[in-house]
C-alpha cells in the first residue's frame, strides 16, 4: 500500500521543519555561550556554501572618510544607468550640474537588474542600510548607507574579478566624461579659470579636403584608444599637433572640432601671462587627462623663434664692446616673462609632460618657417597639418552648411576660379552668408564668383607689378655694370698715360 503526498502535505511538512529549525536557532542564540554560537555560525555558513554556489561583492557608496564618495560606486552607478532604465521598474531621477543629459536615472533602492558579459550573466542589486548614528545627520538618529551588490556564479570568479569589473569601471568613467559639459580653460598667471565650452564646430561642418579630414579623424580615434599601446612602447600617452596656414583657414575651428569629436576639455594657454618655467610647469600639472592644451600663434606668443641664436649673438657683441653703457631694465610685462625655449620643450616633451595621460598638445601658427626646428620636430609635434586656401571640396562643405546646396550650375565656374585664385575658407563663407531672408542661393554664389574674380585680378596685378620691379632692378643692375666698366677703362687709360 503506497501513501500519496499532496502538495499541501509537502508544504505543511516543510513549514514544520522550518519552524523547528527557527526554534532551535532561537534556543541557541539565547542560551548557548558566545564562543559556541560563533563556532556554529561559522561552520553553518561553510555548510551552506555547498548548496549556494553564488558569490556576492558589495560596493559601498562611501569608503574611508564618511563624506568621500567612492569612485567605484560612482562609475558603477553611471554604467548601470542605461541598463537600469531599460529593466528596472522603479527608478530614481536627479538633475546633475555639468552634465549634457537633463536627467540622470538610476535604480531605486532594493531593485535588481541583470547584465551579460562574454556570455556570463551577472546580477546587480541596489540596497540601503539604515544604521543608528550618534552624530548629527539630516535624518534624525539614522545614517543611510547605500551600496551596489554584484552576484555571480563562483565558476566565473576569475572572469568577473578580472575582465568584467575592469570593463564596468572603465566604461562607467568614459560615459561620465562623455556626458559631462566640456570646459574651456584659460590662464591668468598660474591660475586656470573656465567657462562652459559650447562651440558647435564638428568635422562634418569643417571646410576641408575630405581625404585629409578623414586622416585626422582616424589619427584621433587611434590616439584616444591607444592607452595600452603607449604603455607597451614606453611613451607618455600624449600627441602633438602643429596646425599652420594663412589666417582664416580654420585653425581654431579645427581645434573646436577635435574637442567635440573626442569629448575633451580645452586649456588655452597664454604664454605671455606666464612668468617663468616654474609657473609653466605648475599650470601643466593642474591640467586633467582627456584634454587639449592649445598655444595659438606660437610664433607671436613669445620670442621663441631662434631665441638661442639671438642670445649667443648678443653675448658676443657685449664681449667685443664693453665700453657701451648698460641698458636700464625695461619695466614691461612682455619682458617680465622668463619662459625659455628649453622650458617650453620640457613642457611639451620632457619628464613633466607625462604627468597625466590622454592629452593633445596643439600649436598653431601663420608662419611655420619662423619656428625653431627643435620645437616642431616629430616626437614633439607628431602630426603637422597644413590648413591651406579653400579648395573645391571645402567649398562644397560650406555650400551645404550655408545654402543647403549639394550641386548647382555655377559650381563648375567656382571650381575653375578656386583653382586660379587664393581665398581662405573664412572669406568664402562670408560671401556665401545669406544677405536676404529667405536666402537666395544663386545670388550668394554669384557674389562669391565676383569676389573670386576680384582676388584673381588683384593677384595678376601684383604679379605684373613684381615682374616690372624685377625688370627695373635688372636694368639698374645692368646700367651699374656698364658704368663700372667705363670707370675701369678710364682708370686703365690714365694709368697707361702715366
Amino acid at each position: 500500500m503506497t501513501t500519496k503526498f499532496t502538495t499541501g502535505d509537502i508544504l505543511a511538512q516543510l513549514g514544520s521543519v522550518l519552524a523547528s529549525l527557527m526554534f532551535v536557532w532561537a534556543i541557541i542564540q539565547q542560551y548557548f555561550p558566545y564562543n559556541l554560537r560563533n563556532f556554529i555560525d561559522k561552520y553553518s555558513q561553510r555548510f551552506l556554501t555547498f548548496f549556494y554556489p553564488y558569490i556576492q561583492i558589495t560596493f559601498n557608496e562611501f569608503t574611508g572618510e564618511r563624506f568621500k564618495r567612492s569612485d567605484a560606486y560612482s562609475a558603477i552607478e553611471t554604467y548601470l544607468s542605461k541598463t537600469s532604465s531599460m529593466q528596472a521598474k522603479r527608478l530614481k531621477a536627479d538633475v546633475i550640474k555639468n552634465n549634457t543629459q537633463p536627467l540622470s536615472l538610476s535604480m531605486d533602492d532594493h531593485e535588481e537588474v541583470s547584465d551579460v558579459f562574454n556570455g556570463v550573466k551577472v546580477y546587480w542589486a541596489s540596497g540601503k542600510n539604515i544604521m543608528k548614528s550618534q552624530t548629527f545627520s539630516f535624518y534624525p538618529n539614522t545614517d543611510e548607507k547605500r551600496y551596489y551588490k554584484l552576484t555571480f556564479h563562483k565558476r566565473h570568479r576569475e572572469a568577473i574579478l578580472g575582465e568584467y569589473l575592469t570593463h564596468v569601471l572603465k566604461e562607467g568613467r568614459e560615459i561620465k566624461v562623455k556626458n559631462r559639459l566640456r570646459k574651456l580653460y584659460t590662464n591668468n598667471g598660474a591660475q586656470w579659470s573656465h567657462v562652459v565650452f559650447e562651440h558647435p564646430a564638428s568635422f562634418q561642418t569643417l571646410a576641408m579636403d575630405p581625404v585629409k579630414k578623414q586622416e585626422i579623424i582616424d589619427d584621433l580615434t587611434t590616439f584616444s584608444n591607444g592607452e595600452e599601446f603607449y604603455n607597451r612602447i614606453g611613451r607618455a600617452w600624449k600627441r602633438g599637433y602643429l596646425l599652420y596656414g594663412p589666417p582664416g583657414t580654420g585653425k581654431s575651428t579645427m581645434i573646436a572640432a577635435m574637442a567635440n569629436f573626442l569629448g575633451y576639455d580645452i586649456y588655452d594657454l597664454e604664454l605671455t601671462a606666464v612668468k617663468d618655467n616654474t609657473e609653466l610647469r605648475r599650470l601643466l600639472i593642474e591640467t586633467t587627462s582627456k584634454s587639449i592644451i592649445v598655444i595659438e600663434d606660437i610664433d607671436c606668443s613669445m620670442d621663441l623663434t631662434g631665441q638661442r641664436k639671438k642670445e649667443v649673438k648678443e653675448e658676443e657683441e657685449e664681449e667685443k664692446d664693453n665700453s657701451k653703457p648698460m641698458k636700464p631694465p625695461e619695466n614691461n610685462e612682455a619682458k617680465a616673462s622668463k619662459v625659455t625655449l628649453s622650458g617650453l620643450l620640457n613642457f611639451v616633451d620632457g619628464l613633466w609632460s607625462a604627468c597625466g595621460g590622454d592629452r593633445l598638445i596643439v600649436f598653431t601658427t601663420n608662419h611655420v618657417e619662423k619656428l625653431d626646428p627643435a620645437l616642431i620636430r616629430r616626437g614633439r609635434m607628431d602630426k603637422h597639418v597644413e590648413l591651406a586656401y579653400c579648395g573645391f571640396e571645402a567649398f562644397r562643405v560650406l555650400a551645404r552648411n550655408y545654402l543647403y546646396l549639394e550641386s548647382h550650375d555655377l559650381f563648375e565656374e567656382i571650381r575653375r576660379l578656386l583653382a586660379e585664385a587664393e581665398m581662405t575658407p573664412a572669406d568664402v563663407a562670408e560671401n556665401l552668408m545669406p544677405k536676404t531672408s529667405p536666402a537666395d542661393p544663386e545670388s550668394c554664389l554669384r557674389s562669391l564668383i565676383g569676389a573670386l574674380e576680384k582676388v584673381k585680378e588683384e593677384a595678376n596685378l601684383k604679379k605684373m607689378k613684381m615682374k616690372m620691379e624685377e625688370e627695373e632692378a635688372g636694368r639698374k643692375k645692368d646700367l651699374a655694370g656698364v658704368k663700372n666698366e667705363e670707370i675701369k677703362v678710364v682708370e686703365n687709360g690714365s694709368n697707361g698715360s702715366v
